[in-house]
């Protein structure tokens, strides 16, 4: 089980998606916690689809799994481009002081732009559950740390996912907290690293739907 830890911790602190999105979450003022807690449970479902057989059933069927790739690139595409069309609005970020009491939009954000728990849970929890990327990754990494007589095999893949998602937990809270921290007091880092992560899921999504579809 240490192994596997180890394993898995190394795939959660490589960047990807999730981190572009932690990153964004970072920047809005709203509660980073329910951006996170959908990373996370985008990853819960995707334990609970191998735990129970789901997952190797799909990863039989090229064409469901085609689709289901199409789906979640498209999402990611739009994420991404959501994000760049934001900075036109004002960037979701802290990088002013709260405005004084009785002063603020009513929107939860100091530029104007909606911080909805369960919206950026959903958003979260869209970027990393219907990635099949994440799917295909697990579904090949779970099986090879089973221990053969032991408990059964949904059972025990649903405790290594448990692990994995409470890594998920630790480091993209870590870098949602950081990338806060960071530019709170730095506008114009605070948009270049929005442009980033705009264009890296723009890009990342675009790159998903070519490698399906050719």
């Amino acid at each position: 089980m240490l192994q596997f830890a180890l394993t898995a911790g190394i795939f959660a602190v490589m960047p990807g998606a999730d981190w572009a999105y932690a990153i964004t979450a970072g920047l809005r003022t709203g509660s980073v916690v329910p951006p996170v807690l959908g990373l996370a449970g985008g990853y819960i479902v995707e334990v609970t689809v191998i735990a129970v057989g789901v997952g190797a059933v799909v990863s039989s069927h090229p064409d469901l799994l085609t689709v289901l790739t199409v789906v979640g690139a498209t999402y990611i595409v739009w994420l991404g481009v959501t994000n760049l069309l934001e900075l036109r609005r004002g960037v979701p970020a802290l990088v002013s002081p709260a405005p004084a009491a009785g002063t603020g939009t009513g929107t939860g954000t100091a530029t104007g732009v909606p911080s909805d728990g369960l919206h950026q849970f959903l958003r979260g929890m869209g970027v990393s559950g219907i990635n099949p990327k994440g799917l295909m990754l697990l579904l090949a990494l779970l099986p090879q740390f089973l221990t053969p007589g032991g408990w059964h095999s949904g059972v025990q893949m649903a405790l290594l996912g448990g692990i994995f998602v409470l890594e998920i937990l630790v480091v993209y809270s870590g870098v949602a907290v950081l990338a806060r921290s960071l530019l709170r007091s730095r506008p114009r880092l605070a948009t270049a690293v929005t442009v980033c992560s705009g264009i890296f899921l723009t890009g990342f999504g675009t790159w998903m739907l070519l490698d399906a579809l050719l």
